[in-house]
């Protein structure tokens, strides 16, 4: 067994936002030297990982040499230059989640491609290499409206996914490559965090419902344990191990599911690495999902992914109207809740719908934790001085 505590290992990791900073919580308690990359000068992570490297994460050369002084490599962001990674990797650097892995993932129509060739249930889809050709198929009534845009590549926190309904919502959308996705009736949107280790050892965490912002179509609350039945939570667990199986995943992999009408799961997209979604592990698992993703690259046994207790995950994301040097408005009333946790990203700057932090509601009776959120997110505000 390699030795990584308290040694000279050097972690490196790929990006060094606010997924980096809480991993650095769980590398710095077990003594793990870790190295970060990122582009901002002030990313959250700068201040307070061991090393601390500026650069671009799409350039190749920056990654590279990046990677030939590190022992083994990760991300917290996909979006990284994935050429890069391959020599790495061919001249024998450890890198989890692998390459190929992110090469499919990075791209959200061969994610799509990659569910249809392995039987992974998710929603009809069309891709076009130009906006225009998307255009051009709704004129020969070969696409009805309305439909779900998105953007093949870099997409994030609701950025990149439109729902068409006429052709004014084109206005403004990229040229670029993208897909039409059919619009799926559904009940709830459900995530799976899957956990798995060189070994082939694998875990799940238990499933979690999301409930999203009307507007920004970016996750407002995350509950845990989801108010499902127990047969539609056992289901999407099987499809989530079925995509992790399928990539022949090591690391952290987040699951995101609708379930429809009738109760099918249908995948509809991945995240190869920690995610909002797990956030709630913090303060409610045995063991959170940032120690996990540690335990998963580095083969050591997976944790107890199981809750001690319900637990609410709510975004705090910057107030419309505001732009300019935070300021976190009412967080001395919302430390007044039991069992409320809040975490800073460290982000000096806040712009609308910009995500600044989260606060963890933990509660015995899921549906009291539910009410304390609802309290939290009306009461602080993410403002500008």
């Amino acid at each position: 067994m390699k030795h990584y505590f308290s040694s000279n290992f050097r972690l490196g990791v790929l990006g060094g936002g606010q997924l980096g900073r809480m991993l650095l919580t769980e590398t710095q308690k077990l003594d793990i030297y870790t190295v970060i990359l990122d582009k901002a000068e002030d990313a959250p992570c700068a201040q307070i990982c061991n090393e601390f490297h500026q650069g671009d994460l799409l350039d190749y050369d920056t990654v590279y040499n990046f990677g030939k002084q590190v022992d083994l490599l990760t991300i917290e962001i996909e979006n990284v230059n994935i050429d890069a990674l391959d020599q790495l990797e061919k001249e024998g650097l450890p890198i989890y989640p692998k390459p190929s892995n992110l090469r499919i993932i990075q791209n959200k129509a061969q994610q799509k491609k990659f569910y249809t060739q392995h039987d992974i249930p998710t929603a009809d889809f069309a891709h076009y290499a130009y906006l225009e050709e998307l255009k051009h198929s709704c004129e020969n009534r070969i696409l009805e409206f309305p439909f779900v845009w998105k953007s093949a590549r870099f997409g994030y926190d609701g950025n990149g996914v439109k729902v068409i309904k006429s052709y004014t919502d084109f206005e403004g959308l990229p040229e670029g490559e993208c897909i039409a996705e059919k619009l799926v009736p559904f009940k709830n949107e459900l995530a799976v965090i899957v956990a798995r280790n060189r070994k082939g050892e694998i875990k799940t965490y238990p499933v979690v419902e999301m409930e999203f912002h009307p507007e920004a179509n970016q996750v407002e609350y995350v509950i845990c344990p989801a108010r499902i039945d127990n047969s539609v939570a056992t289901k999407a667990r099987e499809v989530a191990l079925k995509v992790a199986d399928k990539f022949d995943f090591i690391g952290l992999l987040a699951v995101e599911m609708f379930q429809t009408e009738n109760d099918e799961i249908l995948v509809n997209e991945v995240a190869p690495r920690t995610h909002n979604s797990g956030h709630y592990s913090i303060e409610a698992s045995y063991t959170n999902q940032f120690e996990q993703h540690v335990r998963s690259i580095l083969n050591l046994p997976l944790g107890n992914t199981e809750s001690k207790v319900a637990g609410i995950m709510v975004n705090l994301v910057g107030a419309e109207g505001y732009t300019g040097e935070v300021f976190y408005k009412n967080m001395e009333n919302i430390l007044e809740i039991d069992g409320v946790t809040p975490h800073i990203y460290g982000k000096t700057h806040t712009k609308p719908f910009r995500k600044m932090g989260h606060v963890t509601i933990v509660n015995e009776d899921i549906n009291k934790a539910r009410e304390l959120a609802q309290k939290v997110k009306e009461t602080v505000k993410v403002i500008a001085k």
